[in-house]
This record gives C-alpha cells, structure tokens and sequence, in this order.
C-alpha cells in the first residue's frame, strides 16, 4: 500500500478512517454528515479530494467487514460530495471472478451495486478530467480493474482508463446477464473478461448471512431480478452519447478489444429464443443492440450544421452522387471508364499489375460512391464491356487491339474481383459480415456470403445491357463455344448422365457467357450459373463450325505426342484449364529438343493471346521459360553454352511474345519487371557472342545468334524510354513528374517483388504458382551484366552530350571503319565516307582510303555487344557526308537498311542517336523533294485536312499543321530516320522492330521543334494504305505537344463533353452527358473515324503535354469555374424558396461531385503520382493564399462555399486514386503509397497552421471554411486511414479550430481516428 503524505501507512489510515467512522455513527449522524467529517479528517491528514486510499479503505470494508446498510449509504454520499472517485470506487466495488464475494454472491449487495453503476458511471467523468489528481485515479482504476494487463495496454493514461472502465462496465454486466438468463459459458475471452460460470461456482467464504441453507425463495427472487437490472443498466449506459464515443473510439482504435463486446451480443441474440429471461428483456435487448450499432456507425453524432455540414458529409448520406437527381448514374464511376481505356494506351506500359490497381481503385470507389457490392461489380463488368465494344471493329496499326481489351474484361476485371471477393473472408471478425444484419450474426460458413452474392446479382443483371454484350465477330465462336458448353452440361443434368461430348447440342452466346465461364475458372461461381433464367439460348442454325467434342487439349492429356497437326491445332486453340497449361510448361522444360519447342510456340500461341480463363498462368510461364535457371555451379563458359543449348526455346519465345497485344497483355498482367530481369542475362550472353555457324539452330529456320540478340534486346529496350533524354523526363525543382519506366525503376520493382516472394508475403492477386515458383529467386542488378551495363551508361551520354574524339588506333574505332566498309563497299564512286574534320561533328573516324580487299567484303563475325558500341560513330560520319554533299541520301538511307539488315540491334542505336541529334537542332532541315529525299506531297495536304477534322470534332481548332508557302522539309536526322523506317517490310518476323521503331519515330516528331509529323504521316500512308486511319490518329496528336492553346480546348472539351452544357430551368444541371460522351461509343464506324471523342484524345495525349503543371492550372480553374456555374444557378432560386429548392441544392452538389471526380482522373492520367503530391503541397495552397485577380470566392456565398467543397473533393479524390483510402497490399504501396504519409501531412500542417492564424489567407473567408469543413469531413467518411498517419500535434491544432467554429462533432471524429495516442485527447474533449 501507499504512505500517505502524512506520513500514515495504509492500515493506520483505515484503522482512523473506521474510527471516525464509527464515533459518527455512534452520534447517530446521517449519512451526509459522516461523508463530510471523513472528508474532514482526509484533508487534515493532508491528503487530497477525491482520494483514492480513502475509497480503497470503504470498499474493503464494505465487502468484508461492515457489509451494512449505513455503509452503503456512507459509500453513496461520498460519491455523490466526490470525497471519492465514483469511477474509482465503481471499479473497486466491480465483481470480478474469485474475488468480492460478497458483492458477487449477496443479492441485495450487487443490486445496490447495480443502482451505485447507473447512477456514478457517466455523471462525474467531466469533475474526473478536470481534476487535479486525475492521473492518480487513473492508475488506482488500473490497479483495481487491472486493464493494462487485461487489455493488453502499455501505457495507461487517463483516456484509455476511462474508455476502458466503461467498455469494462458494459460487458461485466452483460456477463451478469448470460449467466443467470443464458447459457453456460466454459472460458473468458481473450482479453481476460470472463464469462460468469453459474451461481454454482465455489467460492469458499463463510458468509453468516447468506449461507445456502438460508437462502430462500425472495433471494432467488431478486437474483432473477438483479439479472434483468443489470441489462438495464447497461442500455442505460450504452445510451448516453459520451458512452457512445467511448465506444466508438474502442471499435477504431481497438477493434479486437470490441469484438469482445461483439460476441456477447452475439451470444444474448443466439439464444434469445431459448430462454425465457431473454425474451422477456426483448425490449431492451432491442435497445442496446441499437446502442451498440449507433456506436459502430458513429450515428450519435448529431449536431450537423446547416449547408457547409450538409457538404461535408455529401456523397455519405443523402446526397449520394450516384443517387442524386439531374445526374446520370454512371458519372461517379467514371474513374474505372478512364483507368481502363487509359490502359489500352501501346505507349505505356505498368510496372505493377493492372489487377492491383484495379482492385485499389474498385475498393475506393466504392466508399467514395457509397454504393453496394452489388452496383460495384456491375459498374466494373458494364465498364469493361464498353471497352471491349469501344474497338469491336479496330483500325490497323501497331497498336493494341481486341486481344489486349478482351484481356481487360475476360482476365483483369474477374481477377480484381476475385481479390475483391477473397478480402471479405480475411477481414477480421465479425465484421466480415456486417455489424447486426441479421439474427445470425455471420454464419462462420457464410463469411463470403455479402459480396459473392452482391457478385451473382450483378452478373445476372448484366444479361440485360443486350446491347452491349454483343461478341465482336471474332469473339462469336468463343461466345457460341461457352454457351454450348452450358447448354450441355444443363442437359446432361437434366438427362441424368454425364456425356459431356453431345455435338447435338448447340446455343447462341454473348459477352455474358464469357464472362460468367472466366468467373467459374476463378472459382468465383459455380456451374449452377448455367441455370440462371434465359441464359442458354438454342441454336436455330447446325452452321456453327465449332464442335465441342472436337478438343485438341484433351487429346493432348490423353498422352498423345505433339505431332504437326496437333501442335497446329493447339496453337490456334486456347487452353482452357490450369491442369493443360503444366503439362504444356513441363514438356517445354524436359521433353525432348523437338517437344520443347513446339510446346513453346503453343505457350506463346493462342493460350496467351485468348485464353482468358487461365491466361494469367500462361503468362506466368512463358516469362518463366525465359528466364531458365541456370545449372548450379556452373561458370560463365557454362552458362554460356546451357543457353546456346536452348537456343531454339528462347527463340520460340521471342519472336512469339514480340506481338503488339502480347506485350501489352505483358504488362497487363504486370509481368515487365520480371520480363525486363529475363531478358538481360539473354542480351548479355548472346550479345557477346560472335555468329559462328555452330551457333545456328539446326531447326528449319536458320536463325543466328543475331537475330536471338537482336530480338532480346529491341523487346528489353520496349519495355522502357530508352531513347528520351533525362532533362525530358524532370521540371526545375520538381524532379520526376511523369510516370515513365526506366531500366532501373524495372529492376528495383522486380527485386521489390522477389524479396516479398522469399519472405512468404506475396501480394494478394499473385501469379506464383505453389510448387511452381516456391523455390527463393534472387536479385538482378544491371551490374551483374558487364556488356549490357557499358551500353547502357554509353547510350545515355550520347543522348546527352555529343561524341567525344578517339584516336585511329582505339579498337572501337577500327570496328567502326570495319562496320563502314561492309554497309558502303558498292559504293566507289564517291570515295570512302569519314568523318570531316572542320564540320560540327566530333568524329575521327580515319578519312584514308579504305583497302577493300577480299575479307573487308564479307561480314563482320564480331559479338553485337562491339558492334552496337561503334554504331554512334558510325552514324556520326555518315551523317556528317551526307551533310556535306559526300554521301548521297539514298546511299545513306541504303546503308543504314544493310546495317539493320545485318544486326536488327543497331535500330535502338539509330534511334537513340538521331533523336538526340533531332532534339540538339543543330542540323538543317533538307527538302522532301521527291529527288533527294522521298516527298510528301501527294497527300500532304489530305492529311492535314483530316486532322484538322478530327481535332475540330472533339472541340479542338488549331491553325494549319505545317506552315503555307514553305516545300516539305525535315531536319537532316529525321528524314534520315523517316526513311529508313518507311524501306522496312510489314511482316510478322519484323514486328519486334516495329514495336521500338513507331513509337520512337513519333516520340522524334513530337520532340522536334519542325511540325514534323504530318510530313511523316504523309510519308507512311503512301507506304501502307491500310494504316492510314492510324496514321491520321497519330498525326492529330501532335499539336498537343506544342500548342498549350489547343490542350486547353481539348480539356474544355473534355469537361464539357462529359457534364453537358449548361441548360436553363428544370432540376437537371446539365445534359447529354456520360461516358460515352468523353471517351465515344466506338472508335470506328463502318469506315467514318470522326467524331473522336475528346476523352479518348486526352488519354492518348496527355503524356506528351509540353507543361503537366500548366495542364494543373488549367483543370483546376476549370473545376472552380463549373462550381461558380452550379452555386450561381442554384442561387437563382433566392433564399426565400430554399426548402422548395432542396433537389436543386442536392443537384448542384452532386454536379460538384461530378466536376472533381473528372477532374481528379485528368489529372491523375496526365501526372501520376508526383502530380498529386504537387497539388497537395503547391497548387492548392497557392490558390487559397493567392489575392488579388488570382483570389478565390468573391463571387457569391453559395458559389463560393461549392468553390471550397469543390477543391476538397477533387483533392480528396485524388489522394485516393493514388493511395487508396485504406490499407493496400505491400506491391501496390510500393509504387504508389509510400509517400502518402508525408504528403498529407504537409498539406494538414498547412490547414493546421492557417486555422490557428499563422497564415495569411488570401482567399474568401466562405471559401476557405467550406474548404476546411469539407476536407476534413471528406476525410473522416472517406479516408480514416490517412489521419492515422498525420502527427498529433497536428490533429490537436485542427480539432481546437474546428471547435473555435462550433464544429465539436467534426472534431471530434478527426481525433478518434487519430490512433491511440489521440485517446486522451478525446476523451478531453467530450468531458
């Protein structure tokens, strides 16, 4: 015990204590009077009120030794006078198990105790918290309850001593309850809090009064009755709205602690109907069930403020933007409409999966949207159909096309939901299942009940958007093919008999038969789907060509052997079952030479391309094919001959994988890092190689080390910008601001993901394949490959900086004069192409004369590695005569073909080079004549018309193209380039050429300060007339990359396309609005390819915008103007028809909702992550500190109120595109949430520092209050989790504003979620 300050020991302060006490009692004092004269004597001894000693001292004595009436009522007055802690004393006299008998087994004691708990356990918190020995108290309820050891708390300070006392409260007495009324319980939970086991439990005291043989019928009268009191008292408890807080801090800051509280409730309702006691209390059972939900759901909270409360809690409540009037129900979920047609972009490629971010963005929209499980999955699989609808018919072109869209659909989208879907059943329990839904409290076996269900319904609502799901004409067979599948098996079922091969049979398909068999492969339905109501339709034609019995795979797993015409038929047939896809792996690993590579050719045949169902494993093991392991201990000469040895596989491969779609689909599956780590030992090994003879394949197809080299690399250099300076990429003072791949980035993702892999933390959607990937990887760093490291580091000084000089005799230089022999040696009448020395160019590539004997003729056996290392100087000198009227363009254009003819490879130098020369400008333009250089005359002018057409269809005037009066020209590098791309031949062999050559070749023009690209578009079409809409498309991007006139139009347009143009009267703000007014229905239509929507253009663009920031500037003004529209317009009611007006209000700030959510994914798309850390630190609060022109608000209270809420939406919803509103997974926080923390925190210091007056605002008062209110708002229904990372300090410093303005329950709610640490700030401010 304690030592008084008067130096007392604890037992001479009960002996004194009870003494007077007892003299009081003695005088016949009430028991008012002995509460004052023991309060009397506690402060004589020195010792301070409320005293904790003291209460120990009546408790102990009450419960032991003077169990009487008077005491009680002594007890009574000295809570009531607080000469003791009513908290303290109530958790000193609390019944625990094997302690206070008397309280626990005395029926008149504990409904004493009852009365003592309904009276104390709320009314004195207020004096509690302001008291002067509160943290003394504390510690007393701490040691008398012992929570800190109970609950698990390490630090017991006042806040957590009070919420925990109450939580403690509670369930003791509903303890007390489902011991007398319910059944037995036979353990505590985990936090200590026991269940009581019966009146039957032993507790060997000798209570004179009550022993078992006097116990009779009244006490076992009042027991019963003690049982219905104590569940009284706590509803009364739970009732009161500080209680309710308490509660809800405890839910979210310590969930598990309340899951305790959870199970009780659980158990009163299971057994409810077994016991008459509980029926009896039906009434309050109601009642405190309600309670308990009103504390989950934060309901108590009341005291909303009239507009700016209504704005900060829009989009929760009432104003739900997917629900409100004068809006089209599919505008809050644009976002995953842009995600997905932003995916389809060929140009850019994700470092992460698409199911990752897919499934981030699914989650967030659905809280933002606030909208069911149901409405979810239905917007994601109607999204998707759109995609697939938007290029039924595509262009020709190196682009992505159905292939990579049916991916999005038939592969993506069910793997999102899958994950979406496996979420629920890891959530912890029981609040998988919602919080009192139903009576059952969450069958344990139902625990993915909501949203598979919620998954189902959408799918059968899907069948009713007919329009949509009708299957492009190459999808028809597949759609036929699942369908017939359908209609057999429900025959089969019906019929009673298990043949599954009835040719007979046959039904008509669509897009939603695909979908639903993606969805079974994915166990995320069964097969009872086939029974829904209309879903197989009979076939009235026998013309299908399909034939279901007909399958290729299943003769396959019969065991038959890989003949030519099996291995034809599973090449264009797609497998349809994990069980197919690793057979086909093993036999690619350990069959035999001829096996092993045709089954690589059918892994990277129509499995890959269209075998949705299992397409993520294909794709998971042809990257694994690439990247075979090396034999242990083997050197380098090993490694070296293990790969030549599996020459003819890797080939397979490469030149199978090097498709448009393919890749795409590559980085769909976010499989580019690992692609990118495959690849470079490939480059290394082969590039370092010399092409002997014996290094040919001894297949039919004769291809040298070369052509493996060059294939390994031109796919390396696709994955990433290899040809873009490092200044293109970076702004002053911004660093990185797009979202570009580099070979670095690559590898730290890929390194990232091996090291989750090997420490078992896998992210949720993985592609690791149990047995298959089990095995620990290690790292790849670019170090490792000396060759490919040195071209790496080359390649980027020439495209920063001019060659340097060498001697004559440096060995690069001697390659370089070989490589200039071999591509020049027809050509004698001009003499040998050097270098001039008195020209620009650096080079001293030897001007002697060439020998050109017999060994220079024939071609170079040197490894590509040496090769590639020369080229820049060889470019440099060829260049350089051609300027100078030694070389002529058709010679140059020549011999840059043989070049490329002999070391594909060389085409990446070509382009790094010319396209650092292009961007220098040092070069003079030369005339596209028709003589020296090929002209564009001939359609020139009919490009330029339809570009103009395009433009002007999705909002956008530009002036001509190419300056009037001026002859076709183009700096000497890029006609250089332009023809030698236009000489290459359009053959499948070539397209992993064309895969780096097009985008590089529109990178260069778009770079170029010349109006370059219609000339070059000009060029193409008269080369490939079937590309020619392709080209034009291409064309009419260019002027995006100069003309920041012409990217604000598109952007008007943009938002104009999508909300409609203001109308007048009526509720509806604005029409003709929607998804496919932004990003159109189709992209052609039987041939005519206008209009193109604006959207569409916009996503194809913005990566090549000339300034993001000023694209930042020009959304923002945007959505500020659109809000002035909307409060302007609601406004015009007048203040005297406000309550007439309320759909009106409801309309103006769901249009609100709208404009940000638009806005957020524009700005999203064209900055990526680093745009939205900008907004947070700089674009805003520039614009709430900007004055003068600049200023915002001053318009109009309403207008500028929206202004405000405006800007925390779309910041907000920014935020929560990048990092998610909750916890994400370890690969996407990776790239896209580490620095969520650090940004939200500067921007709340901001808020912070100008609320408490430290900063000067230069925007409208009305403004920056409905800014605050509504972020602040928006964050605590959208984003708790952010505000668990800000600092405390912070979360004080707005609280205490947000008070000052009489917001107490905004306040409040920012501090529960604060973690915790903000447990005693809370409880501060309820008390």
């Amino acid at each position: 015990m304690e030592v008084g300050e008067s130096g007392d020991t604890a037992g001479e302060l009960e002996r004194r204590v009870m003494a007077t006490v007892k003299a009081s009692e003695e005088r016949g004092d009430p028991p008012l009077l002995r509460a004052v004269e023991v309060a009397r004597f506690v402060q004589e001894a020195g010792l301070g009120l409320p005293n904790p000693e003291l209460a120990h001292v009546l408790v102990s004595n009450l419960c032991f030794a003077s169990n009487t009436p008077s005491m009680w009522k002594l007890l009574d007055q000295a809570m009531s006078c607080r000469v003791v802690s009513p908290i303290h004393t109530l958790a000193l006299l609390k019944p625990r198990q094997g302690s206070d008998p008397v309280i626990y087994l005395i029926p008149e004691a504990y409904r004493l105790y009852l009365e003592l708990v309904s009276r104390y356990a709320l009314s004195s918190l207020s004096s509690e918290a302001g008291g002067s020995c509160r943290d003394k108290i504390a510690k007393s309820i701490d040691a008398a309850l012992r929570l800190s050891y109970t609950y698990g708390v390490q630090q017991m300070d006042f806040g957590h001593a009070i919420v925990l006392f109450i939580l403690n409260i509670i369930t003791s007495l509903m303890d007390c309850t489902i011991e007398d009324c319910g059944p037995q319980l036979v353990s505590a939970d985990k936090h200590g809090c026991a269940y009581a086991s019966g009146g039957e439990q032993t507790m060997q005291v000798d209570v004179k009064e009550n022993s078992n043989e006097r116990r009779n019928e009244h006490h076992e009268q009042l027991r019963r009755t003690n049982a219905l009191m104590a569940i009284e008292v706590a509803e009364k408890v739970s009732s009161n709205k500080k209680a309710k807080a308490f509660l809800h801090l405890i839910r979210i800051n310590m969930p598990e602690l309340f899951n305790g509280l959870l199970q009780r409730l659980q158990t009163i309702e299971a057994n409810r109907s077994k016991s008459e006691s509980l029926l009896s209390l039906s009434h309050i059972l109601d009642k405190l069930f309600t309670n308990i939900k009103s504390a989950v759901n934060g309901e108590f909270l009341l005291n909303k403020h009239q507009l700016l409360g209504a704005l900060a809690d829009a989009g929760s409540y009432s104003l739900n933007p997917c629900n409100s009037h004068g809006a089209g129900r599919g505008a809050c979920w644009i976002p995953v409409d842009i995600f997905m047609e932003n995916a389809m972009d060929g140009k850019h490629l994700y470092a992460i999966s698409a199911v990752e971010i897919l499934t981030e963005l699914t989650k967030t929209l659905q809280v933002i949207n606030q909208s069911s499980w149901q409405e979810t999955f239905q917007t994601l699989w109607v999204s998707a159909v759109r995609l697939v609808q938007r290029d039924r018919e595509p262009i020709e072109g190196p682009i992505p096309h159905l292939d990579a869209r049916l991916c999005m659909l038939l592969s993506i989208v069910p793997l999102a939901v899958a994950a979406v879907v496996k979420e629920e059943n890891e959530m912890p329990y029981p609040f998988s299942n919602g919080f009192l839904r139903s009576n059952s409290y969450g069958n344990e076996g139902n625990k993915f009940a909501v949203r598979r269900h919620a998954l189902i319904s959408s799918l059968k609502l899907l069948g009713q958007f007919s329009a949509l799901l009708s299957p492009p004409p190459s999808v028809v067979n597949a759609a036929n093919s699942a369908a017939t599948k359908a209609a057999v098996f429900v025959y089969n079922f019906k019929a009673g008999n298990s043949n599954l091969n009835d040719c007979s049979i046959k039904a008509v398909g669509n897009m939603l038969h695909l979908i639903v068999e993606a969805c079974i492969a994915r166990n995320l339905i069964d097969t009872s789907a086939y029974f829904w109501p209309g879903y197989v339709v009979p076939s009235v034609s026998s013309k299908d060509p399909t034939s279901f019995q007909d399958s290729s795979w299943s003769t396959f797993l019969e065991g038959a052997p890989l003949t030519d015409s099996l291995k034809n038929s599973l090449m264009v047939t797609p497998a349809s079952s994990l069980v197919e896809v690793e057979k086909m792996y093993h036999i690619a690993v350990n069959g035999s030479e001829e096996e092993k590579l045709a089954a690589a050719k059918i892994l990277c045949g129509a499995s890959l391309v269209c075998g949705w169902n299992v397409q993520e494993h294909v794709v998971f093991f042809v990257v694994k094919l690439l990247s075979l392991p090396m034999p242990p201990d083997s050197s380098a000469s090993a490694a070296e001959n293990y790969l030549i040895g599996h020459m003819p596989v890797l080939s397979a491969i490469l030149f199978g994988v090097s498709g448009v779609d393919i890749v795409h689909i590559l980085s769909l599956h976010g499989m580019i890092p690992e692609v990118a780590a495959a690849l470079m030992p490939l480059c290394e090994v082969f590039g370092s190689l010399s092409p002997l003879s014996s290094h040919k394949l001894r297949a039919s197809e004769e291809t040298s080390v070369y052509s493996v080299f060059s294939c390994a690399f031109l796919f390396l250099l696709r994955l990433w910008k290899f040809y873009k300076p490092p200044q293109e990429l970076c702004q002053a003072g911004r660093g990185s601001i797009k979202m570009e791949l580099t070979l670095d980035y690559l590898l730290l993702m890929r390194n990232s993901r091996i090291a989750l892999q090997n420490s078992s933390a896998m992210n949720r959607t993985g592609n690791n394949m149990g047995s298959f990937n089990a095995s620990p990887r290690r790292p790849v760093y670019i170090d490792s490959f000396p060759k490919l490291r040195a071209w790496y580091f080359q390649n980027q000084a020439c495209i920063a900086s001019i060659l340097s000089g060498m001697c004559n005799k440096d060995p690069v230089h001697q390659t370089a004069n070989k490589i200039l022999n071999m591509i020049y040696r027809k050509m004698s009448k001009n003499g040998p192409v050097s270098g001039n020395p008195s020209s620009n160019s650096s080079s001293c590539i030897s001007g002697s004369p060439v020998n050109m004997t017999e060994d220079s003729l024939q071609r170079l056996m040197l490894p590509g590695w040496e090769i590639l290392e020369a080229i820049p100087f060889v470019l440099e000198a060829v260049l350089t005569a051609c300027a100078h009227g030694r070389l002529s363009s058709r010679d140059l254009t020549t011999g840059l073909r043989d070049l490329v003819d002999f070391l594909p490879a060389s085409v990446a130098t070509i382009i790094s080079y010319f396209s650092a020369e292009i961007t220098r400008g040092i070069w003079k333009p030369v005339p596209m004549n028709g003589t020296d250089w090929p002209s564009p005359a001939p359609t020139l002018l009919s490009i330029e018309s339809e570009v103009k057409e395009i433009l002007a269809s999705a909002g956008v005037h530009i002036n001509s193209c190419y300056p009037r009066g001026l002859p076709p020209m183009l700096p000497l590098p890029m006609a250089a380039l332009v023809s030698l791309t236009i000489t290459f031949k359009l053959e499948k062999s070539s397209e992993y050429i064309h895969g780096v050559v097009g985008q590089a070749l529109e990178n260069c023009a778009t770079s170029c300060t010349w109006p370059s690209m219609p000339i070059i578009g000009a060029l193409w079409t008269q080369k490939v007339r079937r590309w020619h809409d392709f080209i034009v498309l291409s064309c009419s991007r260019s002027p995006f990359s100069r003309e920041k006139d012409a990217v604000v139009q598109l952007i008007r347009s943009c938002f104009s396309s999508f909300l409609g143009l203001p109308v007048v009267g009526g509720s509806h703000i604005t029409a003709d609005r929607g998804v496919n007014g932004l990003l159109g229905r189709y992209m052609s239509d039987q041939g005519v390819r206008f209009p193109v929507a604006p959207g569409f253009l916009y996503l194809r663009t913005c990566r090549n915008f000339p300034d993001t920031h000023f694209v930042n500037k020009v959304i923002f003004k945007l959505v500020i103007e659109w809000a002035h529209k909307l409060g302007t317009k609601w406004s015009s009611n007048g203040p005297a028809r406000l309550k007439s007006s309320r759909i009106s209000l409801v309309s103006a700030i769901s249009g609100v909702q709208h404009v940000a959510t638009l806005a957020a994914s524009l700005l999203f798309v064209a900055g990526g992550v680093q745009f939205v850390q900008i907004m947070y630190e700089e674009t805003l609060p520039t614009l709430l500190l900007s004055a003068g022109a600049e200023k915002l608000g001053g318009t109009g209270t309403v207008s500028n109120i929206l202004q405000g809420y405006a800007m925390a939406y779309l910041l907000i919803i920014c935020g929560a595109f990048v990092w998610g509103v909750g916890n994400t997974s370890t690969v996407y926080t990776s790239v896209f949430s580490s620095m969520r923390a650090r940004v939200i925190g500067i921007h709340m210091d901001f808020v912070a520092g100008a609320m408490e007056g430290n900063i000067i605002l230069g925007c409208d008062p009305a403004t920056w209050k409905a800014y605050v209110l509504c972020f602040v708002g928006l964050l605590v229904n959208f984003a708790p989790a952010w505000v668990l990372e800000a600092k405390q300090e912070t979360l004080r410093k707005l609280a205490s504003g947000l008070r000052g303005w009489q917001e107490f329950d905004m306040a409040l709610s920012l501090l529960e979620l604060g973690g915790p640490l903000s447990v005693t700030a809370v409880v501060e401010s309820l008390l």
